[in-house]
């Protein structure tokens, strides 16, 4: 029996005893407790009838496998711990360990081993992720597939939940293996390692792997060498065919590396080569060689910044660069004359020393293996340099770079500034002097605090994690940008080619992104930060420059054209391009004129800002800023003409696809249009009216978008956000437009008082015991007068022989903590809103798009407006799953998607589409629109069909069970035949495809006249009934359901859908008719059957479009089924058709 009953949110638990016996309670009713509390003790009756608790005695060994963790085999600790079991030490060492007893034949056979026990558990949960979408949907198919052995989804199960550690392993193990020769086995491991995806957790090993696997596919180094030796070995080279080699044929690294070739003509051709590809594209370069021999090289050199005025201003700097045959010469050469002269007098010459290829002398096993002893060579230079300061400064040297060969990796680099009293720049280290310049990091090293991240993909690249100096430190932290700056010597494209020029800087950008996708595998790094692209295309171009201004959104070498793409404005990638003038003592850009007007300009900060915060705030909720939707929907829109234009429509792209203004309330409280920069609102709701510009509107439409704000207090609905919701919501109504809902918040606000919280006190029932609970809460006098009339309702009482002042009641009037509601007025303006959008849904066309997650009254919007696309990391919840485990007393639940995850929301009809990510999201917003006519009183949008109508139908149904979906969009047989569907080729899109699985719904077009679907599966389908978390007693039930029947849940589906089409969307319909009738079990009689296959008949009755019947070939309709589509019911609207091989009847033909 119950002893005691415990309440939380809104629910209650009894605490049941297990045994007879005489209870006393040590907690009053009303105690507030704690998950492991004392409640009672408990005089059995019987005593005997309990098993008491006894100390153990003995001796417990762990054990694993034979022996103890000491004698245990190392291989063996490994793959326990790989199998999700508790290492007892860390996983690195373990694997470290490993590595250091085994004998090196055994590398390939240990590593291999590793891998594969990891990706035999990964690979199997990745291939469910990828087709199921979510995590806990993953496992629910891995125990589908796997019901009569589900010990094998428990052992996933195990490994999953140690995925840090296994992950550690496998780092540790790949870390110790790539600097050997490997085997093929072990080459595909790594390869598929890198296939991994970057979430989920995967995200540090698939980088390394990846990183491993460009290794493993690379020429060997001494190959490549032996190659560039052959090339460099010509008394009278061509330099220009040097420079223009591919990094792997002619880089840094294996030119350094022939610095102490025993052919004099090598060394002079590798030593002027490596000075001209470090200063390829600087205009006036001149280089000069003296060779001593190996290791013994002076080049002299001279060059021109780019992009700086030939009126006069251009400063010829000059440079030397020394080989030396071990860092020991340093200190020598620096003591005699610097070999460089300043003409100028203005410090504008450059000097390098590259150290012989044998400097270092630990082994080169990985790039950063020679970290300790190039720190110790940096600290070494700087001392140097700030000893001959002054001989460096009469030879006007304001930078010198140290360069520090290490084949088969590219060389160290470290670049000093005279400027810098000849400290070493943290942010240039490991990049070739140039870069620093030609990627702009100086600029960027003014304005943010960098941290590199390491290695770039491309050597040509560099990635960067910014933090804004001097920004304010928020509750996630300081906003943080990823720039990632990359540069290109090459251009191989013909600009008289139409387009197609358009792929070369194309393959540079998505290089960046390449990058960019790779820095966010790391941890540190993440998703949340924003990124910045700087591309520089190092190359001269002889064209007009407004080629590539209207191509990026040909131009002459006499400029450098700055173009700018940028969100940062509110504007979805605006672009600027400006052009660009130079330093000519220094390089760096000082001036710039806009390339379309000719009038000066200045670069827009848009790296820095508000924006950043805000886009930080929406990532780590797992949505995007509500005002970049406008931009996505604009990325969209040029998707969907693409592939308008791809299936042979002819209609014209127009030249403005998209436009936006958003709706602001004014003063009066009424809403008007604003063109305000995004983050400027006060309010956690915004909303716009966009125009869209489709292939079914090429003129443009219009929408009403309403979208919850996130980074304003998460979200809530105070009573400010719901008026402006309800306000925006009778906008589209007033106008007939489709009202659009993206839901990403936490429910109504719920506040406290905050100015008075120090001053509230509590009357304990008993001072000694408070957990007795307490008569009343009080306001000392004092205090009680610190406030205006309106802020509490109280009496007064005596504590302790003084007066207080007992509240009653916390009004909370004219405090600012309560500015915008706090209680239950925001649960008054919930209803507001939500009896606004029942009627929307009544007038118009409403559809909602959940990202990140949507809590309360937020979860209720969305089941109102009926249509509802779920993003998968977007629950919909009324409880979070905190607060739940808080009530049963431990963890039950491990995440809001046990809730509200698509793995409920999707069976149980609420989601009508699922989707992957927000730019997927917002596709299908537009797939759904393309359906819906632009006002409530328009007929659907017409499109000129590009499947011809009148082509034949080649699926022909059989009276075997088949599936329906080949009938509607056609299907290709296994022998390659194509066999066509009944709509236009494309163009039926299924919803609710989870929930009443037995009937098909959805959306097609049918001569290019969108219509609305409704079919009937004839195979046999389970509805799966899950097991609830809370109750362990419980357990998943499948229910099986024949094909051609109506259950409560599809015949529900299908009223539902009727009721969709016909309001906001006015869609014809056609509903393929092959039901047996309906199932009338005692279960299926109790879930109400009889109740949602009559709801069939009232959505028919008031549906005012044309509804066409049909029975297929092979089709049957017999008894309630018939009645509830009969064309009687609404005879104005309806009509039926059949195949001459159907059949109808009133029973099945046994009777």
């Amino acid at each position: 029996d119950p002893y005691v009953e415990l309440e939380a949110m809104k629910m209650i638990m009894p605490v049941k005893a297990t045994a007879a016996g005489k209870i006393s309670h040590t907690r009053g009713a009303g105690s507030i407790v704690s998950a492991g509390e004392l409640l009672g003790s408990l005089e059995l009756s019987d005593p005997s009838k309990i098993k008491k608790i006894v100390p153990f005695t003995g001796d417990f060994v762990l054990s694993a496998g034979a022996g103890d963790e000491e004698s245990a085999d190392l291989m063996t600790q490994v793959e326990l711990a790989l199998d999700g079991y508790v290492p007892q030490r860390e996983p690195a060492a373990l694997v470290q360990q490993l590595f250091l007893e085994a004998p090196p034949y055994l590398y390939n056979e240990l590593a291999t081993a590793v891998l594969d026990r990891y990706l035999a558990v990964e690979e199997k949960y990745v291939e469910e992720v990828r087709s199921n979408v979510s995590p806990d949907q993953a496992f629910l198919a891995l125990i589908a597939q796997n019901k009569e052995s589900l010990d094998k989804v428990a052992s996933i199960a195990l490994a999953r939940s140690q995925l840090a550690t296994r992950n550690e392993i496998v780092l540790s193990t790949l870390r110790s293996v790539r600097a050997i020769s490997n085997g093929a086995i072990l080459a595909d491991l790594v390869r598929r390692l890198g296939e991994l995806p970057s979430e989920h957790g995967f995200g540090e090993v698939a980088l390394l792997a990846r990183q491993y696997a460009e290794k493993l596919n690379a020429k060997p180094f001494e190959e490549r060498k032996d190659s560039l030796r052959a090339t460099l070995d010509e008394a009278t080279l061509s330099f220009d065919k040097v420079s223009s080699l591919k990094a792997t044929a002619g880089g840094i690294e294996l030119l350094a590396d022939l610095l102490n070739d025993e052919s004099e003509v090598i060394r002079k051709n590798a030593a002027e080569g490596l000075v001209r590809r470090i200063y390829r594209q600087f205009p006036g370069l001149e280089v000069q060689v003296s060779d001593e021999g190996p290791s013994k090289q002076t080049c002299k050199y001279s060059f021109q910044f780019a992009d700086v005025p030939s009126d006069g201003d251009a400063i010829t700097h000059h440079g030397v660069c020394c080989v030396l045959p071990s860092f020991g010469d340093f200190k020598e050469l620096l003591s005699g004359p610097i070999p460089v002269e300043d003409s100028t007098g203005k410090n504008v010459s450059t000097m390098s020393v590259v150290i012989s290829p044998d400097a270092f002398t630990v082994d080169k096993l990985s790039f950063y293996s020679t970290d300790t002893e190039f720190k110790e060579m940096i600290e070494e230079t700087e001392g140097l340099l700030k000893q001959f300061a002054s001989a460096l400064k009469e030879a006007g040297v304001w930078k010198f770079d140290l360069i520090v060969p290490q084949a088969p990796h590219t060389p160290r680099y470290a670049t000093f500034l005279a400027e810098q009293d000849w400290k070493e720049q943290p942010s240039c280290r490991d990049m070739r002097s140039t870069f620093r310049n030609l990627l702009e990091i100086a600029r960027l090293d003014e304005e943010y605090d960098l941290e590199r991240i390491v290695p770039a993909v491309g050597r040509n690249s560099q990635v960067f994690v910014g933090t804004k100096k001097g920004e304010a430190k928020g509750k996630l932290g300081k906003p943080k940008t990823i720039f990632a700056q990359t540069i290109t010597h090459t251009f191989d494209a013909d600009l008289d080619g139409g387009d197609a020029w358009m792929q070369w800087p194309e393959n540079l950008l998505l290089s960046a992104v390449d990058e960019l996708e790779r820095a966010r595998l790391i941890p540190e790094v993440g998703t949340k930060p924003n990124s910045h692209i700087f591309a520089h295309f190092n190359t001269s171009v002889d064209a007009d420059h407004t080629l590539v201004v209207d191509g990026v959104e040909r131009f002459q070498r006499t400029h450098t054209l700055r173009l700018t793409a940028s969100s940062m404005g509110g504007e979805y990638l605006k672009t600027t391009a400006l052009f660009e003038k130079a330093d000519p003592l220094t390089g760096a850009p000082v001036s710039w004129s806009d390339a379309r007007s000719g009038s000066e300009s200045q670069l827009d900060n848009a790296m820095a800002g508000r924006m950043e915060l805000k886009r930080q705030i929406a990532r780590a909720a797992g949505s995007t800023y509500a005002p970049e939707f406008l931009g996505m929907i604009k990325v969209e829109l040029i998707k969907k003409w693409g592939e308008y234009r791809e299936a042979g429509g002819r209609r014209a792209v127009p030249a403005d696809l998209f436009s936006s203004v958003e709706l602001v309330p004014s003063p009066d409280g009424e809403l008007v249009e604003s063109t305000r920069s995004p983050g400027g609102n006060n309010v956690g709701v915004l909303a716009w009216r966009c125009t869209l510009a489709t292939p079914e509107y090429p003129e443009g439409r219009d929408i009403v978008i309403i979208a919850n704000d996130v980074t304003f207090q998460a979200g809530s609905f105070g009573v400010a956000e719901d008026d402006l919701f309800q306000k925006a919501s009778e906008y589209a109504r007033a106008r007939g437009l489709p009202r659009i809902h993206i839901a990403c918040n936490s429910g109504a606000r719920v506040g406290l008082a905050e100015e008075l919280k120090p001053y509230v006190k509590a009357k304990w029932t008993e001072d000694s015991d408070p957990s007795k609970g307490f008569d009343f809460l009080y306001l000392e006098e004092e205090d009680y007068n610190r406030f205006e009339d309106g802020t509490v309702v109280a009496r007064e009482e005596t504590v302790n022989g003084k007066k207080v002042f007992a509240i009653d009641s916390i009004i909370g009037e004219g405090l600012k903590s309560t500015a915008g509601g706090i209680g239950v007025e925001n649960l008054q303006g919930s209803g507001l809103i939500a009896g606004e959008t029942s009627r929307a849904y009544n007038e118009i066309f409403t559809l909602s798009y959940v990202t990140g997650r949507s809590v309360g009254i937020g979860a209720y919007l969305n089941r109102l407006g009926q249509r509802v696309i779920q993003m998968v990391n977007g629950p919909m919840i009324l409880t979070g799953f905190g607060a739940l485990n808080k009530l049963l007393g431990k963890k039950v639940y491990t995440s809001q998607d046990q809730l509200g995850g698509p793995q409920v929301m999707v069976p149980n009809g609420v989601t009508h589409k699922l989707v992957q990510s927000d730019q997927d999201g917002v596709s299908a917003i537009l797939d759904w629109l393309a359906f819906t006519p632009k006002t409530a009183s328009d007929s659907p949008p017409l499109l000129d069909p590009t499947d011809p109508p009148e082509r034949d139908v080649t699926f022909v149904p059989s009276k075997t069970p088949y599936d329906p979906r080949h009938m509607l969009a056609g299907t290709t047989t296994p022998e390659g035949e194509k066999l066509t569907g009944f709509f236009d080729e494309g163009s039926f899109q299924e919803c609710l495809d989870g929930w009443g699985r037995s009937v098909v719904t959805g959306r097609a077009k049918l001569g290019g006249i969108p219509m609305g679907v409704i079919a009937v599966e004839t195979r046999n389908v389970d509805r799966r009934v899950p097991a609830d978390p809370a109750n362990p007693a419980s357990q998943e039930v499948l229910e099986p359901q024949a094909g051609q029947v109506w259950f409560p849940d599809s015949a529900h589906k299908t009223a539902a859908a009727i009721r969709d089409f016909n309001r906001g969307e006015n869609l014809p319909l056609m509903i393929f008719a092959n039901w047996r009738g309906f199932s009338g079990g005692t279960r299926d009689m109790y879930n109400e059957v009889l109740k949602f296959g009559a709801q069939i008949v009232d959505a028919l009755v008031e549906y005012k479009h044309p509804v066409f019947v049909y029975i297929p070939p092979g089709g049957e309709l017999r008894g309630g089924s018939w009645v509830v589509i009969d064309p009687a019911i609404n005879p104005a609207q309806m009509e039926m058709y059949a195949d001459v091989e159907s059949r109808g009847g009133i029973l099945e033909p046994a009777g």
